[in-house]
């Protein structure tokens, strides 16, 4: 099947499977590498990227789901003001160790600030309750974004 989206900016067009998941033509198809395979049942977050400006779960999003929406990853989202505030946010807050799940969070905070930003702890541990981290501790993350949403006030 023929499908047609908006990839980082780029509109794409792709012959695929499309029950194929998202997550696999992300990597193998595209090489995008931000979006990393944890657990494959939309548990740990690792593979989140925004669709239409949500934070999805890649791995839970069959190709066919895809026709003429917006999908953004790390690759793309980096190169924003936006990235740039939850950067030295969550660098400042101690927030990042091994990296492993890193992008699926900054996903996942940039549409919780899209949609509020102004949040407070109790919507960011929703917010953030699909992603799993095992190294860094979730009050710095949290504090990550708090430090994001004071920092980047007129962004959101």
């Amino acid at each position: 099947m023929k499908i047609e989206f908006v990839l980082n900016d780029k509109k794409q067009v792709i012959q695929v499977d499309p029950a194929s998941r998202l997550l696999d033509i992300l990597r193998d198809d595209f090489e995008l590498t931000s979006v990393k395979e944890g657990c494959g049942e939309g548990e740990c977050g690792v593979c989140v990227v925004l669709m239409d400006g949500k934070a999805v779960n890649s791995c839970l999003i069959p190709v066919g789901n895809i026709e003429g929406r917006h999908i953004v990853t790390m690759e793309s989202f980096r190169k924003t003001e936006r990235y740039k505030v939850i950067e030295e946010s969550f660098l400042e807050a101690g927030a990042v160790q091994c990296g492993f799940c890193t992008p699926g969070i900054v996903m996942s905070t940039e549409s919780l600030l899209r949609e509020n930003p102004r949040p407070n702890e109790e919507e960011i541990k929703e917010a953030l309750s699909g992603n799993l981290c095992r190294c860094t501790g979730y009050n710095m993350i949290i504090k990550g974004v708090k430090l994001s949403a004071a920092r980047g006030k007129g962004l959101w």
